[in-house]
């Protein structure tokens, strides 16, 4: 445990991304099973303690420490998991272990223990550990390693191993379970390949690079196609035959995780004959009437375990078709766009003369264009292009090169996403919140608000939050600026000075705008983030709710 602790301590504080690689080389090549194979699980998000969680720790801390110190030096470090290992008392009652239990041995501990014996177990495990170890196993615990290791780059390192490329691991991978001992016999030459007798295996998506208006110019228009970005969930619907010949549906998320209970109404539809065998990648949405819903719409069927027949029957779920990876148990993502689509396209009208369950699917749009300068016109104004009474759920376009291959990942040059231009408001900072891992140190996630008018005068109401969009050196001016402008504390939460006379204004962009009965101002933002510090502007001069409320007439 302490070597792997070790190891997420120098990753943490590594910003180079070849060294980072060279690190996580190393420790897979020179830690044996299972230790790495968990360690992997780990920055993959697929190491879950059932019984273990961050309430727990909060309360043994509670058990052991003053309350007044811990929330001072909480609020002075920033970070639970290392403020709890800074002050853990360790019990001398045995003595600490030199290197401390292994990570397989406290995962597999942790995992056979009942949720009664989960404390006095972990407290020994802490016991056991010196301080870096404590924090990489609340880390761990807490599920918030944040040490800037991405699952494509774990991969990348392990597939260094036997002289692979990523994409082969993303191919093996979703067949694989901790701790990854055939995946690491492969590499090593002590096993053949892993396969997976899924029949509804999820397939690692292909993603796009945003567009600017410099890349554009060294494109080609005739070697790229066009389709609408719709604003909702990206997923891959699939159907299969099981080991007896049953049909099996899954719907993946784009994470690859499994969301077919909530959307009991697509299992069913994917699981009719006429469907037969296939993986379809699209869009997740919400139709009413021929019409697709806005994002908020949908928000009512995601992030829910089971669903009730009248939910399905209010937001009916809908899957408008990108592109197709399987049919009939012939993997496609080997040929064209130009190939697969067409592909596509006859699925998708074999699927149209079907009646009930299969009027879930449709194909999307492509959009006609011969130039970059007709493409922008057709962003700009989705209704008149083609998206007509769906404009309103279209967040840009999707450009893709009609020879591109489906290979995993994010690759440069084939596929590009170029989104329709942000929404902006001028917002005044009210509260602002410690961030994690390397920001922990610094006030980084920050709510805002604007004006409308209060029974004593016009006040201000928060419209919504963001923790990103600013560079590390405004990121410092930002955090001096609260520090000194502090008004209440209220736990890791600090308000700060704001008014007609005194605020911080900051420019707010954003995607889209919802309605929302959970917030006191009546909307909610999508993906807003700050554009710009106005160190110059007043805060009286900041936007009004009046202004948002005339926005969500025209984009909600």
């Amino acid at each position: 445990m302490n070597r792997f602790a070790h190891l997420l301590d120098r990753l943490a504080f590594e910003p180079s991304r070849n060294a980072k690689l060279r690190l996580l080389t190393h420790y897979f090549s020179t830690t044996p099973d299972p230790d790495r194979g968990y360690a992997l699980g780990a920055m993959a998000g697929a190491l879950n303690f059932k019984h273990a969680k961050p309430a727990l720790i909060r309360d043994m801390i509670a058990a052991r420490v003053d309350p007044t110190l811990f929330a001072m030096s909480y609020d002075y470090v920033g970070d639970l998991s290392e403020t709890i290992a800074l002050l853990w008392p360790v019990s001398r009652s045995e003595p600490r272990q030199s290197e401390g239990p292994t990570l397989s041995f406290v995962v597999d501990t942790l995992a056979g223990t009942s949720r009664a014996a989960v404390p006095a177990q972990l407290a020994a495990f802490l016991d056991q550990l010196d301080e870096t170890g404590r924090w990489a196993l609340l880390k761990l615990i807490t599920g918030g390693l944040r040490i800037g290791i991405s699952q494509r780059l774990a991969k990348t390192a392990v597939a260094a191993l036997g002289d692979v490329t990523p994409n082969d691991i993303e191919d093996v991978w979703h067949g694989l379970t901790m701790p990854y001992v055939d995946l690491f016999a492969w590499l090593e030459g002590r096993a053949e390949k892993p396969t997976s007798i899924n029949p509804t295996p999820f397939r690692t998506p292909m993603l796009a690079h945003p567009l600017n208006a410099d890349t554009i110019t060294s494109l080609a228009a005739a070697d790229f196609s066009a389709e609408w970005k719709w604003d909702g969930i990206r997923v891959q619907a699939v159907s299969g035959l099981g080991a007896s010949g049953e049909r099996v549906a899954k719907l993946w998320s784009r994470s690859g995780e499994d969301i077919t209970a909530a959307f009991p109404d697509v299992a069913d539809a994917l699981l009719h004959p006429a469907f037969g065998t296939a993986s379809l990648d699209g869009e997740l949405l919400i139709m009413r009437e021929g019409r697709v819903q806005p994002f908020s719409v949908l928000q009512q069927r995601l992030n829910r375990k089971t669903v009730s027949l009248k939910l399905c029957e209010t937001y009916p779920a809908h899957i408008r078709a990108y592109d197709l990876l399987a049919r009939n148990d012939a993997d496609l993502r080997d040929l064209t766009f130009l190939e697969r689509r067409k592909k596509l396209t006859v699925f998708m009208g074999e699927l149209a003369n079907q009646v009930g369950p299969l009027s879930r699917f449709d194909l999307s749009p492509l959009i006609e264009f011969a130039t970059w300068d007709e493409l922008a016109a057709a962003r700009a104004d989705p209704a008149s292009a083609g998206a007509d009474l769906d404009a309103e759920a279209v967040e840009g376009v999707m450009i893709k090169r009609w020879d591109s291959v489906y290979v995993a990942g994010r690759p440069t040059g084939p596929w590009w996403k170029w989104k329709r231009e942000p929404f902006n408001v001028d917002a005044v900072l009210l509260y602002a919140q410690r961030g994690h891992g390397k920001r922990s140190s610094f006030y980084s996630d920050f709510t805002f608000g604007v004006w409308r008018a209060g029974e004593s005068g016009d006040e201000l109401v928060p419209v919504g939050k963001a923790y990103f969009g600013f560079t590390d050196a405004e990121l410092t001016q930002l955090d001096k600026w609260v520090r000194n402008n502090t008004l209440n504390r209220f736990g890791p939460v600090r308000e700060v000075s704001h008014g007609a006379n005194q605020g911080l204004v900051l420019e707010i962009a954003f995607e889209g705008l919802n309605r929302s009965t959970r917030h006191k101002s009546g909307v909610a933002m999508r993906f807003p983030r700050i554009a710009r510090i106005r160190w110059d502007k007043p805060a009286a001069q900041a936007d009004r709710l009046e202004t948002l409320e005339a926005m969500l007439k025209d984009i909600a």
